[in-house]
């Protein structure tokens, strides 16, 4: 099932914040006709109202999508005005973290066709990569389907079970983050190694995303990348020893801090 389906039956978009719009703006760039989007936004922004979309136009009867993207605190008050849509052949597809299968089944009706995603913040520059998991209702050709309305914004993979989509959000979803902090503490370190404060921000910044790059676009493994950058005895070595340290490294420290991602997670989802 391609996106031309989109086209014909059209698709609703529940919010579109900064997701939302990436993927909106990533579909239309792959050449569906803005016509073929129903939008329901409160606050639009001003390249949201020039897209052309159907905006805050009401539903058709039968889209062949329903994206939910709005935050999962709102979900309760917004998801009603598409509960008309459940128990039929419009396939539901979820961005919202922590909002479980069976949370949507008790509003839309159990047997709604019902993908739940996990994107990050990537996907605003088509860098993203998006899980996905269906219920017992979504078809195949409903998976490719999502699979491909994902892919507008970046790499896709699928998962065996919603069980696992805690454990995606903390290492991907929530990942960007701590990359992020990843470059403030190096650029810290670079200051107190006495760079200037902007000197080692474009430091850090440029040696992340440029690493970041390299791991893309390589076919080498991540850890032989690390062994291509360090010299016996020399000074990544030196850094690899604090860094890469059982007890005190990032072995330890990341674990810790995906667990308690992924604990959260669960406890979000209850």
């Amino acid at each position: 099932m391609s996106l031309e389906i989109v086209a014909r039956e059209g698709l609703v978009l529940l919010g579109c914040g900064k997701m939302g719009s990436a993927l909106l703006a990533g579909w239309l760039a792959a050449g569906i006709d803005a016509r073929a989007f129903w939008v329901i936004e409160p606050n639009p922004t001003d390249w949201l109202r020039g897209t052309g979309v159907h905006l805050n136009e009401g539903v058709p009867a039968a889209p062949a999508v329903a994206l939910l993207a709005v935050k999962p605190q709102m979900m309760g008050n917004a998801l009603p005005a598409l509960q008309a849509l459940g128990n039929g052949s419009t396939l539901f597809v979820s961005i919202a973290a922590g909002t479980t299968i069976a949370t949507f089944e008790s509003v839309l009706g159990g047997q709604t066709p019902i993908v739940r995603t996990m994107p990050n913040t990537p996907a605003m520059v088509g860098r993203g990569i998006t899980a996905l998991c269906g219920n017992g209702h979504v078809t195949p050709a409903q998976m490719d389907l999502a699979c491909a309305l994902m892919s507008a914004v970046g790499q896709v993979v699928t998962l065996t079970g919603e069980h696992q989509i805690d454990a995606v959000t903390a290492v991907s979803g929530s990942g960007p983050a701590y990359v992020f902090h990843l470059i403030e503490t190096m650029a810290a370190a670079g200051k107190a190694q006495g760079l200037p404060a902007d000197v080692a921000m474009q430091l850090a910044r440029a040696t992340v995303c440029g690493a970041g790059e390299l791991a893309y676009q390589s076919p080498e493994t991540a850890a032989q990348l690390r062994i291509n950058v360090t010299s016996p005895g020399g000074t990544t070595a030196a850094a690899l020893a604090v860094l890469m340290d059982e007890t005190t490294g990032f072995p330890a420290l990341l674990n810790r801090a995906v667990k308690a991602a992924a604990d959260r997670g669960r406890e979000l989802g209850k």
